[in-house]
């Protein structure tokens, strides 16, 4: 599934208002991002959760145990509250984790977190707001949903490492880019953001 966003007048877009930026973009050729699937915002910020500095291979069967403790069917805030939290631990989430999986099933039932047809009518700020509500939610995390899942087009996370690295390569500098000085310049790729991002991590990958 693509982003439902004009890709090429995009690219058109930022190359004309940033020509350096276009120089990466002409580089780096189309714009390829896929969407990630995703049933429900408490599904996609359980993964989260779970995969939250583990490489990918420990995540993965860590959640894969955790979907196992729902056998009946996909996991289900209101079941997941009456788990013991000595049965997610031995799924293999850190006490932080438990915690913080207990608090994102406690803020979907009270609406905090809402489901996913909600989610579509709320402004990115609102969902970010809304998200980082739940414990061990952080804006960089609510970002990445937004980028990836929910296909937001105008979205440039500040603090991500790679996207500062990107900068640095693409426009020459000597240091890592501030987040202030991150968003004046990035001023100039709205409403296409993500795009810009996306090109940013592609900047970093060329080098690597």
């Amino acid at each position: 599934m693509h982003p439902s966003y004009d890709a090429e007048a995009a690219r058109r877009v930022l190359s004309q208002n940033d020509p350096t930026l276009g120089m990466l973009i002409a580089r780096v050729g189309p714009y390829q991002l896929t969407l990630r699937h995703m049933q429900s915002p408490f599904l996609g910020l359980l993964r989260a959760i779970v995969y939250q500095q583990l490489s990918g291979k420990a995540a993965r069967t860590i959640h894969e145990r955790v979907l196992a403790l729902f056998p009946e069917s996909e996991p289900r805030a209101d079941v997941l509250l009456t788990l013991p939290d000595e049965t997610l631990r031995g799924a293999g989430l850190s006490r932080n984790k438990t915690l913080a999986v207990k608090d994102l099933a406690v803020k979907t039932l009270d609406g905090t977190v809402p489901p996913a047809d909600h989610l579509a009518e709320l402004s990115d700020e609102e969902i970010i707001e809304r998200l980082t509500a739940v414990r061990g939610i952080g804006r960089w995390t609510v970002e990445m949903l937004l980028i990836f899942n929910l296909g937001r087009p105008d979205v440039l996370p500040l603090d991500d490492l790679g996207i500062r690295k990107g900068f640095k390569i693409t426009y020459d500098l000597d240091d890592l880019p501030r987040p202030a000085q991150l968003r004046a310049h990035g001023a100039r790729w709205a409403p296409y953001r993500s795009v810009a991002s996306w090109y940013l991590w592609r900047a970093v990958d060329q080098v690597n």
